[in-house]
């Protein structure tokens, strides 16, 4: 590690109940029209009309885009975009799950940058721009993204999970209201979960980690070891989905400055070859990934195994008990592997060695503690089509 790090994070964070209502605030102190974008189950909640009347009390004029429908794409950025150029907005605001907000990064960096946002992968163009203002406001506990300079855009002419990170996209406002994942189902709430675990302690266990990212990392994976179950079972326990809101923005605010690691370097190409949603493929591959990392990073996985169980002995059993706990909550979570999801195996069978590369090209694995082969990668790939979290995890059958 450097002898110094950087910690980046929005310039504003609005956290608690009731917090949304703050949007048309905020928004009228940046702009004075807005794009919203959000999707079509945002709506039918009630949630884009609640974010449209706050902003008419505050004289902040509007538009809308709901056309995000699936994990985001170039294609979902560009007719945004579009729609922001011609309506002459001046400030965005991102209302749903990581795909929306995702989106809406983009459409901001480029409304002041330009160019095709595929463009910006792997540092080929910088944004030297500041975007314009970007309200980030989370409907679920899991991708972390209202806290993140980071963006994942699918590349629609490859199926190429377009990661880009740079400070341009990080949003100036994030405002987490746990009162909008009341309306989070079972699935997906145990999905995203995972997925704000999986940030946690890649974060944790990345060897860019530093000491203001293991604070965040270390509290979000105690707030949400310690409430997720009663979130998946209890919905409306308005103090579980409080402790995932914030776990997961934790996480959000750790991975971004330190990075993620091996599970993502892997989830995106299945995201984007066979369209399982981000938080889904993340969860079905985290307990695989641990095992294969775990001889080189027991310490640090200990800490993990003694959130599970505090009398956890020594760091190598500690490490174990990290390891079968995660398998043991996805069980419990009912998070199938990828042959459970219903992905075809010689389909995936066709496809491992090019997801494989797309992996290694995101750069993510090299941040994992241990960092694999190709041909490692490759038959990681395979194990965890087949793998079990459980025997008694019928989901994997």
């Amino acid at each position: 590690m450097e002898n110094y790090a950087s910690f980046r994070s929005p310039q504003t964070i609005i956290y608690g109940c009731q917090s949304f209502e703050k949007v048309g605030q905020e928004a009228a102190l940046r702009g004075n029209r807005a794009l919203i974008i959000s999707d079509r189950i945002m709506e039918q909640l009630g949630y884009v009309n609640q974010c449209i009347q706050n902003l008419q009390e505050h004289g902040v004029e509007y538009r809308i885009y709901l056309g995000v429908e699936t994990e985001p794409t170039d294609l979902y950025v560009a007719e945004a975009q579009e729609l922001f150029k011609q309506e002459q907005c001046d400030l965005v605001i991102s209302l749903g799950g990581g795909s929306c907000i995702d989106t809406a990064k983009a459409v901001a960096v480029l409304a002041t940058n330009g160019g095709y946002i595929g463009e910006y992968m792997r540092g080929k163009k910088i944004a030297e721009n500041d975007s314009i203002p970007h309200i980030s406001i989370p409907t679920t506990a899991g991708t972390g993204s209202e806290a993140t300079d980071a963006t994942v855009i699918t590349n629609s002419s490859n199926d190429v999970k377009m990661m880009i990170k740079q400070p341009a996209f990080m949003p100036q406002v994030a405002i987490v209201d746990p009162h909008l994942t009341l309306s989070s189902p079972p699935h997906v709430t145990a999905a995203t979960g995972v997925d704000a675990l999986s940030h946690a302690i890649e974060a944790y266990l990345s060897k860019r980690a530093h000491p203001m990212t293991d604070t965040m990392a270390l509290s979000a994976m105690k707030l949400i070891v310690e409430n997720i179950k009663t979130a998946y079972q209890d919905g409306e326990n308005i103090q579980a989905r409080e402790a995932m809101s914030l776990g997961s923005l934790q996480a959000g605010m750790a991975f971004s400055n330190s990075s993620v690691c091996l599970v993502h370097g892997m989830s995106r190409p299945i995201g984007a070859v066979f369209h399982v949603p981000h938080g889904y493929s993340n969860a079905m591959l985290l307990p695989a990934v641990l095992e294969f990392s775990k001889e080189k990073c027991i310490d640090r996985l200990a800490d993990l195994g003694r959130i599970f169980k505090a009398e956890a002995g020594s760091n190598e059993e500690a490490a174990d008990v990290a390891v079968e706990s995660v398998k043991e909550l996805c069980a419990a979570l009912n998070i199938p592997n990828l042959k459970g999801w219903g992905i075809d195996e010689q389909g995936f069978n066709l496809a491992v060695t090019k997801m494989a590369r797309d992996a290694i090209d995101s750069g993510s694995p090299a941040n994992n503690p241990k960092v694999p082969t190709i041909t490692e990668l490759e038959e990681l790939y395979h194990t965890c089509y087949h793998y079990q979290f459980t025997s008694m995890n019928k989901s994997s059958n």
